[in-house]
C-alpha cells in the first residue's frame, strides 16, 4: 500500500443504498490517478464477471430455427428471442433448467405466463414476451434458464453439438450489472490538494443486490491479486506499508489520547490543600493532579504565592495520598482519592 497513507491516513469509503438495485460506493482520500486505477479495475469486473441467470435455449413446437413464423404470432421467432433475452430472472441453483408456457389465442404474454419452479425467482412479471392474435392455445414454447456469469456468444458447431435440434440456442448476457460509472474528483487533507475521490455508481437488474455486486466485484479483483503475495511477498519499506499498520498505530494512538484525556479530568482540589496553596496552584495554572505531577519542584517554588511553607505542605499531601511527583497518576499504585 502507498507510503503517503502513512499522512493521509486509511481510505475511508461508504456505500449509500438505494434500494436493492442501486448503490454508490464512495473512497477516499486516495493517491493522484488511485481514482481513475480503481474505478475502471471495479467497472470492468462488475461488467464481466458477475454471477447472472439467462435464456439460453428456446424450443418452439413447429418452429426449426430463429427465421421461422409462428401462425398466430405478431413477433417472429427473432423478435420473441430478443424479447427473452431481456426477461429479469435469478436462479438459485447452478443446473441449467427447463420452463414453459403455452400460446394464447389473443393477447401479450407475459413473464407472470412462464411455469418455473422454486429455484427460479421472475423480477418484473410484466415483461413481455410476445403478443398472440388467433395463435393455438395447444402450442408449448419451452425455455432452458442457466446461471452463469459473462456474455455468451453461441456458435455454429455448438448448435450442431446440441442434443434437442429443436432446441435453437441464443446468445446470452448473464451479467446482472445494468448500467456502472464511476467519477474521480479532487481530494484534500490538511495541505494535500492532488488526491482522488472516487465515487462508483452502480444499478442491477435486481438478481444481484447492488451493494453485494460492489463487495463481489472487489473481492474477485482481491483473490486475482494475492496471487502475486502468496510467496515471497516484495514490499518497499520506504514507499510502502500496510493498511493494517496504520490502522494499528491509529488505535494505540486513539488510546494513549483517550487515557491523557481521562488523566487530565483529575481536579486538583481533591488533594485537600490549604486555602493559600490551592490558590497559588490554580493561579500558576495547575488545575489537575496530573500538572502538579509533572511538574518539577524548581518550578512550583517560583510560583507566586508558594512559599515554604506551602512546599512542605505539598510534600506531606502527596507522600500521604501515595502520589510519586514525576510519574502519572494512573501508574501510581498507591493513590487514593478523596
Amino acid at each position: 500500500m502507498h507510503i503517503l497513507h502513512e499522512t493521509i491516513g486509511v481510505p475511508k469509503f461508504k456505500i449509500d443504498v438505494d434500494g436493492k438495485t442501486k448503490a454508490t460506493l464512495t473512497i477516499n482520500p486516495l493517491p493522484s490517478g488511485f481514482g481513475v486505477t480503481l474505478g475502471n479495475a471495479l467497472r470492468r469486473v462488475l461488467l464481466s464477471s458477475l454471477p447472472g441467470t439467462a435464456v439460453t435455449a428456446v424450443k418452439i413446437a413447429g418452429a426449426t430455427h430463429e427465421y421461422t413464423t409462428i401462425p398466430g404470432v405478431k413477433d417472429s421467432f427473432l423478435d420473441i428471442t430478443l424479447n427473452l433475452r431481456e426477461l429479469k430472472l435469478k436462479k438459485h441453483s447452478r443446473d441449467p433448467e427447463t420452463i414453459e408456457f403455452t400460446l394464447k389465442k389473443s393477447g401479450a404474454i407475459t413473464a407472470k405466463d412462464l411455469k418455473v419452479s422454486s429455484d427460479i425467482e421472475i423480477l418484473d412479471p410484466s415483461q413481455v414476451i410476445t403478443t398472440c392474435d388467433g395463435a393455438s392455445s395447444k402450442t408449448k414454447v419451452q425455455l432452458r434458464i442457466e446461471k452463469g456469469v459473462g456474455y455468451r456468444i453461441i456458435t455454429n458447431e455448438e448448435n450442431a453439438a446440441e442434443e434437442d435440434p429443436e432446441f435453437v440456442l441464443i446468445d446470452a448476457n448473464f451479467s446482472p450489472i445494468v448500467r456502472v460509472k464511476y467519477a474521480v474528483t479532487p481530494a484534500r487533507v490538511g495541505d494535500q490538494t492532488d488526491l482522488d475521490q472516487l465515487k462508483l455508481e452502480v444499478e442491477t437488474d435486481g438478481s444481484l443486490d447492488a451493494e453485494n455486486a460492489i463487495k463481489l466485484s472487489a473481492d474477485i479483483m482481491h483473490s486475482y491479486f494475492s496471487l502475486f503475495n502468496e510467496k515471497d511477498a516484495y514490499t518497499d519499506e520506504d514507499f510502502t506499508t500496510s493498511f493494517s499498520a496504520i490502522r494499528a498505530r491509529e488505535e494505540e494512538e486513539r488510546k494513549a489520547a483517550s487515557a491523557a484525556s481521562e488523566e487530565s479530568f483529575t481536579p486538583i482540589d481533591i488533594l485537600g490543600f490549604s486555602q493559600r496553596t490551592l490558590n497559588a496552584l490554580v493561579n500558576g495554572g495547575i488545575t489537575s493532579v496530573e500538572e502538579l505531577l509533572r511538574t518539577p519542584m524548581s518550578q512550583l517554588t517560583q510560583l507566586r504565592g508558594f512559599g515554604q511553607k506551602a512546599k512542605t505542605e505539598l510534600e506531606e499531601v502527596l507522600k500521604d495520598r501515595g502520589y510519586t511527583p514525576g510519574v502519572p497518576a494512573s501508574m501510581t499504585a498507591n493513590n487514593t482519592e478523596a
